[in-house]
């Protein structure tokens, strides 16, 4: 994957008939889910690098990642919660927003972690994404208002609470 800020993504070349409306709106999502993060780092978006998922790349394990972007939180140095958004490669080669928050796992048995919060559309024509993507972005950039401590997300989706030390 390649990373920089979102004015770099070769948009039409990873969204082949993508218009240059969708394009813009693609930004303006974008736009506003940095602008959601101005007090932090610069946004790192990520994008395949070798534009090999720009075409369907057919049934495969995992999902194929298209682009997305990863707000990693830590806490103590033993916790830690994500939020993310991305465009995927779902099933019969029609394009996905997925967006979630997820929480380290604090279960007796160690899931690694859990998705608290889960946003996802498939879109089944490269013109629905920019209206998939933005939806995505508005959920993103609710949950980054909220607080940022996963221990709260876990208490909302019933999950154990952090162990001590």
């Amino acid at each position: 994957m390649k990373r920089g800020a979102f004015d770099d993504v070769p948009l039409t070349t990873l969204f082949p008939g993508l218009s240059p409306a969708g394009v813009e709106s693609l930004k303006d999502g974008a736009g506003a889910v940095d602008a959601s993060r101005a007090n932090e780092a610069g946004p790192e978006w990520e994008w395949e690098w070798a534009l090999a998922y720009a075409v369907f790349p057919g049934p495969q394990p995992g999902t194929p990642i298209i682009l997305g972007l990863d707000v990693v939180e830590h806490a103590d140095g033993s916790d830690q919660m994500e939020f993310l958004l991305q465009v995927v490669w779902a099933d019969l080669g029609r394009l996905a927003v997925d967006a979630a928050v997820n929480v380290a796992c604090w279960c007796e048995t160690d899931h690694a972690t859990h998705d608290v919060d889960v946003f996802s559309h498939a879109v089944a024509d490269v013109a629905l994404l920019p209206q998939a993507f933005r939806a995505g972005a508005v959920r993103l950039k609710g949950w980054l208002v909220d607080p940022r401590d996963a221990d709260y997300w876990r208490a909302k989706a019933g999950l154990p609470a952090r162990r001590p030390g």
